[in-house]
């Protein structure tokens, strides 16, 4: 694919993987989404750039280029992880969440009605990066939110 300008304007996340190739490939399997260009390095077996669409939203992502930082790689599995949580609010989350499970995203809250008035859950993407999934189901009241985060939490809140 070629290089298209990117429109100006919003936050797009920019996520270094191990192998940009399968990520792209993934995320067509697991969410649905549309590649948008692609970049290869001069030999063909890197990405130096690639934009794909995701639930109307631009993402960005690349092959990790550690010998550009002193060695050091940059994906969530040189890192021992990543703290961003990615997430994807959706008309139909148990559809995306069974595919996203299907091709390969592993589970670490498992999708389920919260209190907050979302079917939410949490994956982990086979390079690495974290994604939360939701639909909104409700909407609960002050009183319901508050009852709900004490139960949840506690008294920390």
């Amino acid at each position: 694919m070629t290089e298209q300008a990117m429109p100006v304007g919003g936050a797009v996340p920019y996520l270094i993987v191990s192998d940009a190739s399968g990520a792209i490939d993934f995320y067509k399997q697991a969410f649905g989404a549309t590649e948008i260009s692609r970049a290869a390095t001069p030999d063909g077996k890197r990405i130096m750039h690639a934009a794909i669409e995701i639930n109307d939203a631009t993402l960005m992502l690349m092959d990790d280029f550690p010998e550009a930082r002193d060695g050091k790689g940059s994906t969530p599995e040189a890192l021992g992880g990543s703290p961003v949580l990615i997430h994807l609010q959706l008309a139909d989350v148990d559809a995306v969440w069974n595919q996203a499970v299907a091709a390969g995203a592993t589970v670490t809250m498992p999708l389920e009605d919260q209190f907050w008035g979302d079917r939410y859950g949490q994956l982990v993407d086979p390079y690495g990066h974290q994604w939360s999934l939701a639909t909104t189901v409700a909407t609960p009241s002050d009183e319901d939110l508050r009852k709900g985060a004490e139960e949840s939490f506690g008294g920390s809140t």
